[in-house]
């Protein structure tokens, strides 16, 4: 599996090793001596599964509060989506910077995204699954967001009027949102 580096601190994205033929592909998505090997030691407790049907759709910014903050591994099973991160780490060098990435069925990629960051994607084509794994139990309690248009944060999304929930249309802005991620705390790879 390669590793991609980010401008964010702690964000990677997965590349792992596709053996392809006429019959289709195989690759591991997960495996755990593999994970350890690039830093990812963690015990991952639930793994989620979102379908989206229809492009557009954004799911997001999510994230939790601490202590049940989340490290996440996204990947996308079918079609594509636009994948993007926020550094919510109040003394973090990259504090209130975004950036997006492509995960498809095609190219395999997977997004590491860590604790302190908040999360969210828009489907890019219909019949979107994405699947994630994370190191920590969904709690309601901690459970917060931010609206997905902040103007703040200025995130080129690649929809104009996404189709969204109702609690992702109820999000606070970034600069009344609840965050309590103090420092640079990831995982090195």
């Amino acid at each position: 599996m390669k590793v991609i580096e980010s401008s964010l601190n702690g964000v990677k994205l997965l590349q792992p090793t596709v053996y392809g033929d006429q019959r289709g592909f195989f690759l591991e998505s997960f495996n755990e001596r593999s994970f350890e090997d690039l830093g990812l030691e963690t015990k991952y407790v639930q793994d989620n599964h979102s379908l989206s049907e229809e492009a557009g759709t954004l799911r997001g910014l999510h994230y939790q509060l601490n202590p049940k903050a989340q490290l996440k591994v996204v990947r996308v099973i079918t079609g594509a989506i636009y994948d993007v991160v926020v550094d919510l780490r109040k003394e973090s060098s990259t504090y209130k910077q975004w950036k997006g990435y492509i995960l498809s069925q095609y190219n395999h990629r997977m997004l590491v995204v860590p604790k302190g960051f908040a999360h969210g994607f828009c489907t890019l084509t219909r019949g979107t699954n994405v699947c994630y794994k994370v190191d920590e139990y969904y709690s309601s309690e901690h459970d917060r967001g931010i609206i997905w248009n902040d103007p703040e944060l200025r995130i080129d999304w690649p929809v104009i009027e996404p189709i969204l929930s109702n609690k992702d249309q109820l999000h606070p802005m970034l600069k009344d949102a609840e965050i309590n991620f103090e420092s640079e705390e990831v995982q090195v790879l």
